[in-house]
């Protein structure tokens, strides 16, 4: 491993050169100095990164329409920063389960040029990845084996998060670092936001203070996951689990009230996951050397069959859109605009239901900020689906729950048209009744198959 003073002694095009094939750590790890000089340094040319949403205020220069045509973004999943020059055609989007990004990197050609983010030494000379790991390790495997190169940047402000490490010898270069971490900070749940929460902690979150294991968990950030959180604490629920891609301060809420205690977990009793954010410094601070919980590549986290190792797992994830039939997309706005990625959804949905009483949960509000509803007839055509109506998803939103599981496709769309507002759910329902193709289901106002209405739920909590 070797040491640098200036970033610009690494980040060249003698290192980086033409035909280079670039893997960087994304999220709060976005290594910010190594990829500030890359979108800078305008004579490094012809190459490719691929990244899972990067974050930070250092590397705008990354993103310039100038930039772009020297070096080619292949995002496999978008944040801010990269969401316009994807729908600009600026860059390419991979849609990509998170599951499959190391299996990826062993099938590709590999990788030229590895950029990290660090923590470390620990007392054994090893290096944490830090706040971020998913296809990491398999990326750096797939460089050393092609004799590529590993470039480190090792930041004062990331944790040392246990799990994930590597020694000294797997990093060609290393550079020093000094800035705060991005963070994602969370809006206190509203009361339609909070509202699911409580539905999904009364109707599907299971106690494990008894002799039964208690639900495992897997949801990420945002309004929802923190009135999910809300629910739980209120309801006094005990000896939860945690297996997750993403690990935020709904969480780490859970963890520190010691809820979430991952005592029936069969051989790992510490929270799992991939990726951390933190809505504030302090959270990161939590994360250094914290042995409750570890970090680990996404081909463990997102693996279907680990998923389905955990008892009672309930996967708890949101979508831009759900129509009648029960198709769910979560990474697209229409078919030629992207919004974020396919993530991890699908292997949560599909791995939560092979858990023994497990279940998957879209969860979201009914209606968009601007008040167009999410539940509609048909999903846009050619939109990417994150889910297909074969997958059973449970749907959650402030009306209530819908389970589509034993019902035909025109009972589904009546238990989906109840997700929706009044005056959309009178419009559907006359709908489906008036339209042959979905069989002319029977219903009643005070008995929908799979429905449980918002106020039936609370008379559980």
């Amino acid at each position: 491993m070797t040491k640098v003073s200036h970033v610009s002694d690494v980040i060249n095009k003698k290192v980086i050169k033409a035909g280079s094939v670039i893997y960087t750590a994304g999220n709060a790890a976005t290594p910010q100095v190594l990829l500030k000089q890359l979108g800078d340094d305008l004579s490094i040319k012809h190459v490719a990164l691929y990244s899972v949403l990067l974050l930070g205020d250092q590397i705008d220069s990354l993103f310039t329409q100038k930039r772009c045509k020297e070096l080619t973004h292949r995002v496999i999943f978008n944040s801010h920063l990269t969401r316009g020059p994807v729908n600009k055609g600026w860059a390419k989007y991979h849609p990509m389960h998170l599951s499959e990004i190391p299996k990826y990197a062993r099938l590709s050609e590999g990788f030229d040029v590895v950029l990290i983010s660090v923590a470390g030494p620990d007392v054994g000379g090893r290096y944490s990845l830090g706040t971020t790991v998913e296809g990491l390790m398999a990326a750096i495997r797939s460089a050393k084996d092609k004799g590529g190169i590993v470039i480190a940047e090792r930041n004062k402000k990331m944790p040392f998060v246990i799990g994930s490490t590597i020694t000294a010898g797997m990093i060609d270069y290393i550079i020093d670092s000094d800035y705060d971490l991005p963070v994602s900070p969370v809006k206190k749940p509203d009361d339609v936001a909070q509202k699911i929460g409580d539905t999904i902690a009364s109707l599907y979150i299971q106690d494990g203070s008894g002799n039964e294991p208690g639900s495992t968990l897997q949801y990420g950030i945002g309004e929802v996951p923190e009135a999910v959180t809300n629910a739980i604490i209120k309801r006094g629920v005990k000896d939860l689990g945690i297996h997750t891609e993403l690990f935020a301060g709904a969480m780490r809420r859970l963890v520190e009230k010691h809820i979430a205690t991952n005592k029936w977990k069969k051989s790992i009793n510490f929270a799992i996951s991939s990726i951390f954010l933190a809505e504030d410094p302090k959270g990161y601070e939590w994360l250094h050397y914290n042995n409750c919980i570890q970090s680990r590549p996404c081909d463990y986290t997102n693996s279907i069959f680990r998923i389905a190792a955990q008892p009672k797992m309930v996967s708890i994830n949101s979508a831009i859109g759900i129509d009648l039939h029960g198709n769910i997309w979560a990474d697209s706005l229409d078919a030629r605009k992207i919004y974020s990625g396919v993530g991890g959804q699908a292997d949560f949905i599909r791995g939560a239901q092979y858990s023994d009483d497990g279940i998957a949960i879209i969860a979201m509000k009914s209606l968009t900020s601007k008040g167009l509803s999410k539940i509609v007839d048909q999903c846009p055509a050619g939109i990417t689906t994150t889910a297909i109506p074969a997958d059973q998803v449970i749907i959650v939103t402030e009306h209530g729950a819908f389970d589509p599981r034993r019902l035909s496709l025109g009972e589904r769309a009546v238990g989906i048209a109840h997700l929706a507002e009044p005056e959309i759910r009178e419009k559907f329902l006359k709908m489906i009744y008036d339209n042959p193709a979905f069989h002319k289901p029977k219903w009643s106002q005070k008995d929908v198959p799979g429905f449980t209405s918002y106020k039936s739920a609370m008379k559980s909590f």
